[in-house]
């Protein structure tokens, strides 16, 4: 559970050069932007003309029902109020088409800003993936897979909908505000600084309030996340808990979590609650103070009761804008902050696809692969490998051993070119594999790990992703090969058989087997073999060893080894340990020299009499 994305909240390191370069990916599309820009200001400005419009009618009701008060006073006798009815449709039409218009134009504008913010992320999706193809495999064991799979989803998610409203509602809000304002201005100035006395108060709210609660939800995203973590550990460790008697200790672990999210979650709930009825009530405060000053300057018939009805309504618009520009500032500032997640990855170093210029080692025959006084460290002053040269000849095993973390899997790392040697070569049939390209160095190796890794799709499918060219009948014979056909056919629905997330719908054995059936359909010419067999029933372990023996005939075989006794007879035994070869030959003169080798071959052979 990678749950540090939820940390704090992030606020972006460069916020003005990110915001251009994310704008910059809008570039194509600036001419829908500017049309959906000015399809939202004509919806604005129609939306804010409305209240004006309607006052009109309000004024014109008055007008008519004083009109006719007068009248009766005067002793005439009326059927009807002498109100222009007329003048009152038109006014409502007007009043109904400005909103239809505003909310039609508005619509347009979202359609608009959908697709254009939607293709804005397909392209930055594009370019993030292409960009994972082209970094060093380094990247990968320095990056954890939650944070990479956060940026591709949650970071895309923010900046897609910050594009798709927040932009257009910056926007929105800035000519809101100011249209109010001219608005009041045209009705009364006198009223409107009334109004104003509000602004300095909401500003005051949103200024102190809304951090405080943006940061008690960052504390509750922060404890959310604990949480989590700590539950998946305890639901995937379950067994070993309860074997272990730990129960009692998990609850009291998950209880004191549960109790800081408790306190987080409350203060951070109470904070941003109370933000709406302080905005609420300064509101009020403020339409309130209209109304009493309105109403004082109607009797004294400086202003219609129509303007007094049109300026109320402003009045409870008025600090909208103010509330959502706060909003929207902490929304774009996590938007740029994910923004950057994104170029970073974009900005890492790419994998050099430059052709080493070396010449071809003539004297023949050459070996299939050749390790010449190969150098190479991860980190810079403690060399892993130092000098290190092996010739593995045509056909013939070579076998890897040596306790966990002595550097065997660097070795399977530099003859794949997931990492570069420092100094030294590789050759391939005499060739320098930096000379060639990864792909083409990558079509002559196959390789098998003790992590199988398999695919959502059927098991035919996961065969043929050795060899995507492969015939049907290839991906049969290729599973024969590997004793794993008449498993597959026992199953329901035999090679259609779909296999799920950790493909435990068949064992462990059988996925080893369904992988060994996938490099013998790439047919290389060069093989790797994990071959740790661990938990796995005797009968499918023997059937794996058959099928990694019949897959190494006739091929040149790299196998980083656990079990001594499946290596006896490969050509070449290197030992490893704490990175530095220390020993080299085959089984039986190791086993003369009676050194590391044969101390480990003789612990292990033991153990295993026992």
């Amino acid at each position: 559970m990678h749950n540090h994305n939820n940390k704090g909240a992030r606020k972006a390191q460069h916020f003005w050069p990110s915001t251009m370069r994310l704008l910059m990916y809008l570039k194509p599309w600036w001419a829908g932007v500017i049309g959906a820009a000015l399809l939202a200001l004509a919806s604005t400005i129609l939306s804010l003309l409305a209240p004006k419009v309607l006052g009109e009618a309000t004024t014109t009701i008055y007008n008519g029902i004083m009109k006719g008060y007068q009248l009766t006073k005067q002793g005439q006798h009326l059927t009807q109020w002498p109100i222009d009815f007329t003048k009152i449709m038109h006014i409502a039409v007007i009043v109904v088409l400005l909103y239809a218009f505003s909310g039609l134009l508005s619509m347009f504008e979202q359609v608009v800003m959908t697709w254009i913010s939607q293709r804005v992320v397909f392209n930055l999706r594009r370019d993030l993936k292409a960009k994972m193809a082209r970094v060093p495999v380094k990247f990968y064991d320095t990056h954890p897979n939650g944070d990479l799979m956060s940026r591709m989803t949650n970071d895309m998610d923010n900046i897609a909908t910050t594009l798709q409203s927040s932009l257009i509602e910056l926007l929105t809000s800035a000519v809101t505000f100011v249209g109010v304002l001219v608005l009041m201005f045209s009705i009364s100035w006198q009223l409107t600084l009334v109004a104003l006395i509000t602004v300095p108060l909401s500003i005051l709210v949103v200024a102190f309030v809304a951090p405080l609660a943006q940061r008690l939800f960052s504390r509750q995203q922060a404890v959310l996340g604990d949480i989590n973590a700590q539950v998946e550990e305890t639901f995937a460790g379950h067994t070993i808990v309860r074997t272990f008697n730990h129960e009692e200790d998990e609850e009291k672990r998950l209880a004191e979590t549960n109790h800081h999210y408790y306190q987080a979650a409350w203060k951070a709930q109470f904070f941003s609650i109370l933000i709406w009825p302080l905005m609420n009530f300064i509101r009020s405060f403020g339409y309130l103070s209209v109304a009493i000053i309105g109403a004082v300057r109607m009797i004294h018939g400086q202003i219609t009761l129509g303007n007094i009805q049109a300026f109320l309504q402003y009045t409870n618009q008025f600090s909208q804008p103010i509330t959502q520009v706060a909003n929207l500032a902490n929304t774009i500032q996590m938007t740029i902050a994910s923004a950057e997640r994104i170029f970073a990855v974009l900005d890492e170093p790419e994998m050099s696809h430059e052709l080493a210029q070396v010449p071809v080692k003539k004297e023949q025959p050459q070996p299939k692969i050749e390790f010449d006084h190969v150098n190479f460290a991860y980190e810079k002053d403690e060399p892993l490998i130092e000098d290190f040269n092996l010739k593995a000849p045509v056909g013939e095993t070579v076998a890897i051993v040596g306790p966990t973390g002595a550097g065997k899997t660097t070795i399977i790392n530099l003859l794949e070119r997931f990492y570069e040697v420092q100094s030294g070569h590789i050759y391939l049939d005499g060739h320098d594999t930096r000379s060639m390209t990864r792909p083409q160095l990558r079509s002559h190796i196959a390789m098998v790990l003790q992590d199988t890794w398999l695919f959502n799709g059927t098991i035919f499918d996961n065969i043929k992703y050795g060899r995507e060219s492969a015939s049907d009948d290839e991906v049969y014979a290729a599973a024969k090969e590997a004793y794993a056909d008449e498993f597959i056919r026992e199953l329901p629905d035999g090679y259609q058989t779909v296999l799920n997330e950790a493909a435990s719908n068949i064992s462990q054995g059988q996925r080893q087997l369904l992988t060994i059936a996938r490099a013998f359909l790439a047919n290389p010419e060069i093989l790797i073999l994990d071959e740790a067999t661990s938990s796995v029933d005797t009968r499918t372990e023997t059937l794996i060893q058959q099928a990694m023996e019949r897959l190494q005939q006739d091929r040149t075989s790299f196998v980083v080894a656990h079990r001594l006794s499946t290596i006896r007879n490969a050509e070449h035994i290197i030992v490893l340990n704490h990175g530095h070869i220390i020993e080299t030959g085959n089984h039986d003169s190791l086993m003369k020299k009676g050194g590391f080798y044969a101390d480990l071959y003789n612990s292990q052979f033991i153990g295993n009499n026992l």
